[in-house]
């Protein structure tokens, strides 16, 4: 149970630590001693919110770099016309309601049985201390925070992972076997999309598309995708799941798949193809059912249901302790917080240990990253 705590600590650890190795440019210096919210009697200080919002911003550039191979620059957008907020507004609002509800989290960490140890509380500090020692001067002036307010983030972001555990494991959640329950199914697209296709082109792919079910029809155990290429190089069969039994709620999850095509496959027995062409507004579908019942595919929807039912039953319950809190907030210290698209942060990551943590781990600290 030690070494679950001490790991729990040492993952809020790496974040800060990841912060502690970038390098910005280009904004007003803050005042980090500011008060930018109360919650419950609890100060907020500016120099753990703009070390949090930071964070967040280095985090977001360097996943807008892997996926994109560019640089984040949203910050300065418009994202509410009404108020002309900008997404980089939005941001430093949002990781300030994150701040809030820790606070909120750690007053009532007790109700759940969570603690911060004393052990934690030296890992916390000799993470801040190795954070402050990473940063020049001008970096730390920048960031605005001071090591007691690194260590103050720790702790509430220890207590946020913690309690979230606690909650998840307290929801009382059931996934029935209707929810859960998944077919397997075969099909290809015939897709007449598209505002170049022509009346006759448009007829000819239907026809292309009877032809495969024809094919099909005669071996309904064949291979899928060589009757469509038979008919067109470009046509291949895909496999996909659905939920087996139709819902009428409102509210679940909408399929990927055109309910022209569910409602057919739930009229077909296993290893059946349905027998005649199902039209969409798309195109043309051929289908196969190969599994009433999917197991593999089943178990994967279950634990999805079970985790998104635990998420809702987070939500609603820290929603309810944010709407009765005393919250006081201070909207023009907030706004001297500035995520813009030229103040940028890269971060690097330290290299994570190769066997299990049994210590506080001692992160590489490299130099900083020159700013851009």
């Amino acid at each position: 149970m030690k070494k679950l705590a001490k790991r729990t600590a040492v993952a809020a650890l790496t974040g800060v630590m990841a912060v502690g190795m970038l390098s910005g440019c280009g904004e007003k210096e803050l005042d980090g001693t500011k008060t930018v919210a109360i919650v419950d009697g609890t100060e907020i200080p500016m120099g753990i919110v703009s070390l949090a919002a930071r964070q967040q911003q280095a985090q977001m550039s360097a996943m807008y770099l892997s996926f994109t191979g560019s640089d984040a620059s949203i910050w300065d957008t418009v994202a509410d016309k009404e108020s002309g907020a900008t997404y980089g507004d939005q941001a430093a609002q949002d990781v300030l309601k994150q701040l809030e509800l820790m606070c909120i989290m750690k007053e009532k960490a007790s109700d759940y049985k969570v603690e911060v140890t004393e052990e934690d509380k030296k890992a916390m500090a000799d993470a801040a201390k190795k954070f402050v020692e990473a940063n020049d001067e001008e970096t730390m002036k920048e960031l605005a925070v001071t090591e007691d307010q690194v260590k103050m983030l720790l702790e509430l972001q220890t207590y946020r992972q913690r309690v979230y555990d606690a909650l998840l494991k307290e929801a009382d959640v059931e996934v029935t076997d209707e929810e859960a329950d998944q077919s397997a199914f075969t099909y290809v697209s015939v897709s007449t999309e598209g505002e170049e296709i022509t009346e006759d082109e448009a007829k000819k792919k239907k026809e292309q598309a009877q032809e495969i079910l024809d094919k099909m029809k005669e071996k309904p155990d064949g291979d899928m995708s060589e009757a469509a290429k038979a008919v067109d190089e470009s046509y291949v069969a895909l496999s996909g799941t659905f939920t087996t039994a139709k819902s009428d709620d409102k509210d679940a999850e909408p399929s990927s798949y055109p309910e022209e095509v569910l409602d057919a496959l739930r009229k077909v027995k296993e290893g059946e193809v349905v027998p005649e062409l199902i039209e969409t507004k798309t195109g043309f579908y051929i289908a196969r059912l190969d599994k009433e019942h999917d197991e593999e595919a089943t178990k994967s929807k279950r634990e999805s249901l079970e985790t998104a039912k635990k998420t809702e039953y987070y939500t609603k319950t820290t929603d309810k302790w944010l709407k009765d809190a005393d919250v006081k907030e201070e909207p023009k210290v907030l706004k001297t917080l500035k995520i813009t698209d030229e103040h940028k942060f890269t971060m690097k990551m330290p290299e994570a240990p190769e066997t299990p943590v049994q210590e506080t781990p001692e992160p590489e600290v490299t130099e900083a990253p020159e700013a851009e």
